[in-house]
């Protein structure tokens, strides 16, 4: 079984996003509860949101850790290039309910870097998910690790047919 997908990591039987082990960093545990937010060092979650109070989620990753620097945010901002960067470049958001609420947080980058594929690969998975209704599925060990299974091997190169291939996946693995 495939064991990573961009930002996306299984650390024993928990899937994470971030890099848990980054001194002065933070990650998100993805249970069957919610997401849960971790800094490093601490013994439990400084924050959680349950799945439920979902509406949406997206995930913005980039390839490298340095490209999530505030020095990179402003050359991307001047650049005005298809590139995730700055401080929020490696941050999960969304849209929360009761009360309807914008919702962002930031994770550390792991020391490796991330493909293209699969940070846009992995990007699909949050969006599908979202539009399918399906974050829930996101919490269950088990159906995110047949996810990553199959999605992990796609050769991302165009989004639209990314897309679909990702709906598909979520499709047969049932939401």
């Amino acid at each position: 079984m495939t064991d990573h997908l961009g930002p996306l990591e299984l650390v024993g039987d928990r899937w994470i996003i971030g890099d848990p082990k980054r001194e002065g960093g933070s990650c998100l545990v993805l249970t069957a509860e919610g997401l849960e937010r971790h800094e490093f060092g601490a013994p439990a979650p400084d924050a959680v949101v349950p799945w439920s109070r979902f509406v949406e989620l997206k995930i913005r990753a980039t390839f490298r850790a340095w490209h999530a620097t505030r020095a990179m945010g402003v050359m991307g901002a001047l650049g005005g290039g298809p590139l995730e960067t700055g401080r929020s470049g490696c941050s999960v958001h969304g849209l929360l309910r009761h009360p309807y609420e914008g919702w962002s947080v930031n994770y550390s980058h792991h020391e490796r870097p991330y493909t293209g594929p699969h940070v846009l690969v992995v990007k699909a998975l949050f969006q599908k998910a979202s539009e399918a209704k399906a974050l829930h599925r996101l919490g269950d060990p088990e159906w995110l690790g047949a996810a990553v299974a199959r999605l992990a091997p796609l050769r991302a190169g165009w989004a639209p047919k990314v897309n679909s291939q990702v709906s598909e996946i979520i499709e047969d693995l049932g939401t």
